[in-house]
């Protein structure tokens, strides 16, 4: 059901990958809730993914942008506000990678160079993009950004190896540019802490379904899915959220605030 919460709202939403990233679903949602936008991704993640089905079904322009580079996410901000028409409005951003989970690196045993690689397209690309919007003036007043991130940025997942330190800096950044955005443009800058969901890239963790078994087992709700989650997203980009900023919000179905659920005893006693 839509109810037109970003009718007239323009905006730009990275990551969406295929039909199983969220960003994808963010997409479908905000283009039922009246939304246009430009969607991006790093040109390799283009060729590997099927953002053109995405476009397709949204009526959206694909600008293609490196979000580590300067120069790339300018060229984005510029086309993006004249093919839109003005100013943004939302920005999603749902970038994540980590070369030392991909080839099970231990956290004691991490490869420095990785690591660096996994903040820079993890977590510093959150701040370019909102140093390159503040500097162009791209975002409009009120307007909306939300970071993809996980509960590993507050505790110890060991599966989870350097990405619950980029996640704690994708966080810390949004809490810091969300000041002195608000302050400057009443720009507010969220990040949202998502269950464990079966997207391309969670897939990618050793052991995910064990623990994605895990979470539904402790969260009241059960575990969110991606659809809640673009539910969530759109709310967020929506006027109905407009003194909401600089928070970390738990979209878990009450994962994060439950110590121990029965089934998970019950498990335990078999």
């Amino acid at each position: 059901m839509a109810f037109n919460l970003l009718k007239g709202k323009r905006g730009i939403i990275t990551g969406a990958l295929d039909e199983n990233s969220i960003a994808w679903k963010v997409a479908l949602r905000a283009h039922e809730e009246g939304a246009t936008f430009v969607l991006t991704n790093a040109p390799i993640a283009m060729r590997l993914g099927e953002i053109n089905k995405l476009a397709e079904a949204t009526n959206s322009k694909i600008i293609p942008a490196d979000a580590t580079s300067v120069e790339d996410l300018t060229k984005l901000y510029t086309e993006s506000m004249e093919h839109l028409g003005g100013k943004i409005d939302f920005v999603l951003h749902s970038i994540g990678m980590s070369v030392n989970i991909r080839k099970n690196i231990p956290y004691t045993e991490l490869n420095y160079e990785f690591y660096q690689k996994g903040i820079d397209v993890s977590a510093l690309t959150l701040h370019k993009m909102l140093a390159v919007a503040h500097k162009l003036d791209a975002l409009n007043e009120h307007a909306s950004v939300v970071a993809l991130s996980y509960i590993g940025a507050q505790r110890v997942y060991p599966f989870y190896t350097d990405m619950a330190d980029i996640k704690a800096m994708l966080e810390s950044i949004a809490r810091t540019f969300g000041y002195h955005y608000g302050k400057s443009k009443k720009v507010r800058i969220n990040t949202v802490s998502q269950s464990p969901t079966k997207t391309t890239a969670g897939g990618g963790i050793k052991g995910f379904t064990d623990f994605y078994d895990f979470a539904q087992m402790q969260s009241p709700l059960g575990n969110a899915s991606a659809e809640d989650c673009a539910n969530f997203c759109v709310a967020l980009f929506s006027d109905l959220t407009k003194m909401v900023t600089m928070q970390n919000l738990y979209h878990d179905g009450g994962y994060s605030t439950t110590g121990v659920s029965s089934e998970q005893l019950e498990a335990l006693q078999k």
